[in-house]
């Protein structure tokens, strides 16, 4: 991938003459990795430089042979080396990250790059990003192989007296054994009333039988992320929780099926939210239906219903409806698919019919 290219084409486009990263995984698109801190800066005429401090200097300057960046280790403070390259390179009007950029960060440019024109990146970048190339939708998917293979394996450990939390940690542990560089978010492993919360954290809860247990979890790899929602039960669903999942499936399908090239976003989300509706459950649907993801966990189109984005072939999104029913139980099942040059492709593998351990 040469995104060098990507974001001259940006600079090109908004008559500027160079751009400037300070985010994280802005910066892991350029360099190759995640460096907590850092500059890329790069400039119309085609040179790229990461400045990194000594934590991360070896690194740069490994995965610069491959990236066409120029590693650098600034003896001084890193604004002063900003200000002596765009002097170097005749930078006049600079492209800055305005979506995420500290007020620290803006205003110490401005005051040192007098003379230079601070521009809003906008989402300019993010939307590159958004159309993944088929090395990112690799690392994805060796990323969700690996959360898989661990949630298969932690199935056999969930029993009856087991606590959220400690089953939440040995799935971290099992996603870190099996090559996971860490999880993508905190694990949700949810149990009985608890997964009427969609977002809630594993507690001292033991599980029980007769209960839903709800499973949130992604692993990592190469800085790309996997997520996927399963819901199973612990013992017997009896009809009602039956019936509930099998609605939730099917507008996870129908949600699935709605998701192509040139659909708003929206659209994806009334695909789903409408079956519920029919049922009227979509009261108890709190959320929208997915959200892109890559090197961050939320990152491009969300398919919500106040979406004005349309989706474009290399898009990747979560789609996972749910149901949660306070002082009940909750259900989510979620996949992430990917729209490829040859049409739709679910990345997700466990199985969908529910699991009754």
């Amino acid at each position: 991938m040469n995104n060098v290219i990507k974001c001259i084409n940006i600079i090109n486009k908004n008559n500027a003459d160079g751009l400037i990263l300070f985010n994280e995984a802005n910066m892991h698109y350029l360099c190759g990795f995640s460096p907590s801190e850092g500059v890329i800066l790069i400039t119309k005429d085609g040179t790229a430089y990461h400045l990194a401090d000594s934590r991360y200097i070896e690194k740069a300057l490994s995965y610069s042979k491959n990236t066409g960046l120029i590693a650098l280790e600034p003896e001084g403070l890193f604004i002063d080396k900003i200000k002596e390259l765009c002097d170097k390179h005749l930078v006049k009007t600079l492209l800055f990250e305005d979506l995420t950029i500290s007020l620290s960060q803006y205003n110490r440019l401005k005051e040192k790059l007098e003379g230079v024109t601070l521009k809003g990146l906008g989402d300019s970048l993010m939307r590159e990003r958004n159309r993944k190339e088929a090395e990112e939708i690799l690392y994805m998917k060796k990323a969700n192989e690996i959360a898989e293979r661990s949630f298969l394996e932690l199935l056999n450990h969930v029993k009856e007296g087991k606590t959220e939390k400690e089953l939440a940690a040995y799935f971290d542990y099992l996603m870190a054994k099996n090559g996971s560089d860490g999880p993508s978010f905190d694990t949700i492993l949810l149990s009985g009333k608890n997964t009427s919360m969609p977002h809630g954290t594993p507690g001292d809860k033991t599980i029980k039988k007769g209960e839903f247990v709800l499973f949130d979890f992604g692993a990592t790899y190469m800085g790309y992320h996997s997520d996927m929602t399963r819901t199973v039960a612990l013992g017997s669903a009896d009809g009602e929780m039956q019936e509930n999942y099998d609605l939730v499936l099917k507008a996870q399908t129908a949600g699935i099926r709605a998701f192509n090239e040139g659909v708003p976003c929206a659209e994806v989300y009334e695909a789903a939210n409408s079956v519920l509706k029919e049922k009227e459950m979509d009261k108890y649907f709190r959320h929208g239906l997915g959200h892109g993801l890559g090197l961050e966990i939320h990152e491009g189109f969300n398919a919500s219903p106040k979406s004005k984005d349309i989706y474009e072939t290399g898009n990747v999104s979560s789609i996972e409806p749910g149901i949660y029913i306070p002082d009940k139980y909750g259900i989510r099942i979620e996949d992430v698919c990917y729209l490829s040059p040859r049409g739709r492709e679910n990345l997700s593998c466990v199985t969908k019919e529910l699991i009754e351990l």
